[in-house]
């Protein structure tokens, strides 16, 4: 008996007896190593070794190569340091590389604006209760997936992307007369790709459809009982909404239309650093590269400081109605 006395007292000494202190470096890690965050970042980690190995770097090389004459010598690479040689030579003397950036720029005035309008009134369009709804929709989703680069050149060299006869049916030559001269260019420009335009709307007009199913229907039962026309839910409700869509859409259908595998942009810049003549290399390419990447960030900057910019405007109209009508309430 008295052992089992002295055992006992034994194992409650041994429980009463303070733990003996943990490590803090032990126990910080253990919550590092199983916190979600750690787990998020693992997921992350073979995405992160592409974007520095195949994206990162390869950036990097070009950045140093557009400020040197690089020459490619039996599997090795020299650089010779020249400033901004090659930033000069693109932009004061290749004229083919100015006019593309022209015509760049002009697509891309033309095309944004004209892509996200006809998105947003098919999406409309779809999004209605209509029968046949999902083949439609079908239809203008089908040209993304078959418009790669040697198949849609294949349409444009046959003559698929424009409508045929469309110059016998406008008589441009007249329009010159009373129209100014870049209207009727951008005119000729839509109209000659109209149907490249709809094939480039695909993915906007699911953008847009997803926008618009998330709108809260309530907001429109309560116009309608206001008396609200469709035309002004449209302005009022729908279009104010779906601002974050638009520039999303407006950013997205800008890179689209740079990374175009028949921008004549990027053939130039192919075309230029493959030369073997002395003409080209792959610092004068890279330099190319640049500027277009600078042009192209610039474009996609002055778009969405136009939409920030009408999104503030459209609240502070918002919070003036407001203050104005709890001014009549308590009038």
């Amino acid at each position: 008996m008295k052992k089992d006395k002295k055992k006992e007292n034994l194992i409650t000494a041994e429980a009463s007896a303070p733990a003996a202190p943990r490590d803090k470096t032990e126990g910080r890690f253990y919550r590092i190593v199983h916190s979600e965050a750690f787990s998020g970042y693992m997921f992350l980690l073979p995405w992160l070794i592409g974007f520095c190995v195949f994206v990162a770097y390869p950036i990097i090389q070009t950045f140093i190569f557009s400020f040197s004459d690089v020459q490619i010598r039996l599997g090795e690479i020299e650089t010779s340091f020249i400033g901004f040689g090659n930033y000069a030579k693109a932009l004061l003397q290749d004229a083919k590389f100015t006019d593309a950036l022209g015509e760049y720029a002009m697509q891309i005035i033309l095309y944004v604006p004209v892509i996200t309008v006809i998105s947003l009134i098919l999406s409309m369009l779809l999004n209605s209760k209509l029968k046949g709804t999902g083949f439609f929709r079908t239809i203008f989703f089908f040209p993304v997936i078959i418009t790669s680069g040697p198949v849609i050149k294949m349409f444009i060299d046959q003559g698929v992307a424009s409508f045929p006869g469309i110059e016998n049916l406008i008589d441009f030559e007249k329009l010159a007369e009373t129209l100014p001269q870049f209207l009727v260019d951008a005119l000729q420009f839509l109209t000659s790709e109209f149907i490249m335009i709809l094939w480039f709307s695909g993915i906007q007009i699911l953008v847009f459809m997803t926008g618009l199913q998330k709108m809260d229907k309530s907001m429109y039962e309560a116009a309608k009982i206001d008396g609200a026309t469709k035309w002004e839910m449209f302005w009022k409700i729908t279009l104010p909404a779906l601002n974050p869509t638009i520039v999303l859409n407006v950013v997205f259908t800008v890179v689209m239309q740079s990374i175009f595998s028949l921008n004549p942009i990027i053939s130039k810049i192919q075309t230029d650093m493959n030369a073997t003549d002395g003409s080209g290399g792959y610092g004068y390419a890279s330099a190319m590269a640049w500027i277009y990447f600078i042009l192209m960030l610039v474009i996609l900057g002055v778009a969405v400081l136009v939409f920030k910019k009408h999104e503030k405007r459209l609240k502070t109209d918002r919070r003036f109605k407001l203050l104005k009508r709890a001014k009549g309430a308590k009038a």
